[in-house]
């Protein structure tokens, strides 16, 4: 396999050419927010006339780009079933910040690669998304990061979010010449290695595989510039059999699973102990405290969140009962209920991206307020679990 840049006189450097076997890949690095990355798709691909176009995308996001009404597709209820929760939180952050960068400088985030598939189109030419699963990509790179680095994750997403200072000229211009995911990942590499694993490197892997097996003797395809290095590398060697292993979600450990199930299970064991060493009376004076001490603080943060009062009463009686199973929390079962009984409207989804900046936002729109009732909601719990278990503890020791 062998790589150059094409001729200066015709793309510039941001287009490779990759020889590998008896196919030729012609492999555009791109900026998602810039304007000078949506001329140059367009002329590579109208004058190439390749067999095929390859796109940084998976079918979930390129629906995103190219369908107006993506949002109404979206079943809140199955994410809060399958836990997913967080991961869309996060893609909303990272969505929202590509789309505040992008508005300083006149481009929608992806509009390259959607003017890569609109020209394909418009040419008669096969369409190859090339990119992972979006929500496996969010999956991996969840499990993979600690819980102490999740804080440090999202609140670096929401201080960046928050920031409203103007980006510099000199700044502008540097993201014109990069992928804007990158450039994220980059300054977070050395604290979140593991996060940028999953969604640069495995995902170099992904693309530059799917590439390979895309039809055609001759190829465009379209990439964030951020990953022309690692797909480079990719094109070298044979990295067929990692495709497996980078699309499966990692199991949850058995040590994780053991210290779920130890803290209910102390719980359970120090109230009957209670029950057999100082009676029956005295045991259900501890279970009373309990479900007081887990309902209330669960309850004040489904008020805090302005959540629906049936979501409130609903956060006071599942507090107790999921606190005593790691199957469940309570910040699911209420964010279940507030979608129930507080459903967001579809203009609500397509403002999330501008709400989430602000303060405000998040009680106003009925998503958002979704996340507000999930976080609020457990760290109520969390805090009941504790205080309850304490006093259950303590009165056992007693």
């Amino acid at each position: 396999m062998t790589n150059t840049p094409f001729p200066a006189y015709q793309y510039g450097e941001d287009v490779r050419i990759i020889e590998h076997g008896d196919r030729t890949i012609l492999l555009v690095g791109t900026a998602h927010i810039s304007r000078e990355s949506v001329d140059l798709v367009k002329t590579v691909i109208e004058q190439e006339q390749p067999d095929c176009v390859c796109l940084e995308l998976d079918d979930k996001r390129y629906r995103a780009l190219s369908q107006k009404q993506q949002w109404q597709s979206l079943d809140l209820k199955t994410i809060i079933k399958n836990k997913q929760l967080s991961t869309l939180l996060v893609s909303l952050l990272m969505a929202s910040y590509q789309k505040r960068l992008g508005g300083q400088l006149g481009v929608l985030p992806g509009a390259e690669l959607l003017m890569a598939a609109e020209t394909a189109k418009r040419l008669q030419i096969p369409l190859s998304l090339c990119d992972r699963d979006v929500r496996i990509t969010l999956r991996r790179a969840w499990k993979s990061t600690s819980f102490w680095k999740k804080g440090y994750l999202l609140a670096s997403l929401l201080t960046g979010l928050f920031d409203r200072s103007a980006i510099s000229e000199e700044k502008l211009q540097q993201l014109k010449q990069s992928d804007v995911l990158s450039e994220m990942m980059a300054e977070m590499a050395e604290t979140l290695p593991d996060l940028k694993r999953v969604l640069i490197d495995e995902r170099d892997i992904y693309l530059a595989e799917k590439i390979k097996s895309s039809p055609g003797k001759r190829l465009v395809a379209v990439v964030g510039a951020g990953h022309l290095a690692g797909m480079l590398k990719g094109f070298a060697v044979d990295n067929a059999h990692q495709i497996a292993e980078i699309t499966k979600i990692p199991a949850v450990s058995r040590g994780y699973k053991i210290a779920g199930w130890s803290v209910p299970l102390l719980i359970i064991g120090a109230l009957i102990a209670i029950g057999v060493q100082k009676g029956a009376a005295v045991a259900g004076e501890n279970l009373l405290f309990w479900i007081l001490a887990n309902g209330i603080p669960a309850a004040i943060g489904a008020l805090l969140a302005l959540a629906h009062p049936l979501t409130t009463l609903g956060a006071f009686a599942a507090a107790p009962i999921t606190s005593l199973t790691p199957v469940i929390g309570a910040g699911y079962v209420c964010a279940f209920l507030q979608v129930l009984t507080s459903p967001p409207m579809v203009r609500e989804f397509e403002t999330a991206g501008e709400d989430i900046a602000t303060c405000r936002g998040w009680w106003r729109n009925r998503l958002l307020r979704v996340f507000l009732v999930f976080f609020l909601t457990s760290i109520g719990s969390a805090i009941g679990t504790w205080v309850g278990g304490y006093e259950i503890f303590k009165n056992l020791a007693g």
